[in-house]
């Protein structure tokens, strides 16, 4: 299975609501502040994974999305924004719903960058932020980091979709935890849900955050439990809107480990959004705190780049 069919919708761009209403969503987004949470990992697992369909890729399972939305529709989204999505014909609704039901393609370029330069997380303490589905996080856990963090906009899709997928992920999953650098074609889906029977000791390495990048910022520093900062940062088409950038490098800057790097990974240009890595990259450097390097360029349909970031 290929990732653009195992994934719909992984090669477009965000689309946003009609533009007469974008100004006003935009506004009511910065008067909207979504606290943050921690999400508990519930003791049966096997509930987790109930009624869910898997798919495979790149050897990696992750609840099938479209399934999730027929389910969303439902009771199981408290916050309605699955609802709101389809009302507004829109992948993006700022300050409600921020495109954590879909996987967007950046994911898989970061995903073979980690593979090409032997990106190394064992010991490593690792954030996904705004980790939707969670697999670059998912990867880390493989690649035997020492501790996950994942965070989304949505809590909505913590519940239902990164947390199923760590756990379809961390189940009978010892023979498998390798660097994930011998990945092949990816199995075709399950449609049963596995039976959660193994490593969890895995999930105890995990966390599981929702709420805006500040909120959750507080939460993690004001903690009574033991924190310490992240020596690696993993985060994905995070950029699109230049509203966030100053959230996004103030989060980076407070919780990033002195020594750390994050991988950033987005298209150059947001079409109809106004985001993008070039413009992200000069913010980086009015604030002057961090340096950045562009890692690598894909070209292949819309131009999309991986940029390293870390303390100057």
């Amino acid at each position: 299975k290929s990732r653009k069919t195992a994934v719909p919708a992984a090669d477009s761009s965000p689309k946003l609501g009609a533009d007469k209403h974008q100004d006003e969503a935009t506004s009511k987004k910065k008067l909207c502040v979504k606290a943050a949470k921690e999400h508990s990992i519930p003791k049966d697992l096997n509930k987790v994974l109930e009624h869910r369909v898997m798919e495979t890729v790149l050897d990696l399972s992750y609840v099938k999305l479209s399934v999730v939305e027929m389910t969303c529709l439902g009771d199981a989204d408290s916050e309605g924004i699955m609802s709101k999505s389809v009302s507004s014909h829109s992948d993006l609704i700022p300050g409600v719903y921020e495109g954590g039901l879909k996987i967007w393609e950046c994911t898989f370029d970061l995903m073979d960058y980690f593979s090409e330069a032997e990106i190394e997380f064992t010991n490593k303490t690792v954030l996904d932020l705004g980790c939707g589905a969670g697999l670059l996080g998912i990867v880390a856990l493989r690649g035997k980091a020492d501790r996950v963090h994942f965070q989304d906009y949505n809590s909505t899709v913590i519940d239902e979709i990164t947390l199923p997928n760590v756990v379809a992920n961390c189940i009978n999953e010892g023979r498998r935890m390798g660097s994930g650098k011998d990945r092949k074609a990816s199995k075709p889906p399950s449609k049963r849900p596995r039976k959660a029977e193994g490593s969890p000791d895995m999930l105890n390495r995990c966390r599981f955050f929702s709420g805006e990048w500040s909120q959750v910022t507080q939460l993690l520093l004001s903690s009574n439990k033991p924190f310490s900062k992240y020596d690696i940062i993993l985060t994905s088409e995070t950029i699109y809107n230049p509203d966030y950038y100053s959230a996004l490098h103030d989060t980076l800057a407070q919780l990033l480990d002195k020594n750390g790097c994050v991988y950033l990974a987005s298209k150059v240009h947001y079409f109809g959004v106004g985001g993008g890595i070039y413009l992200f990259e000069k913010f980086i450097e009015e604030k002057n705190v961090f340096r950045t390097t562009m890692v690598k360029t894909i070209d292949q349909g819309l131009q999309r780049c991986i940029m390293e970031i870390a303390f100057k």
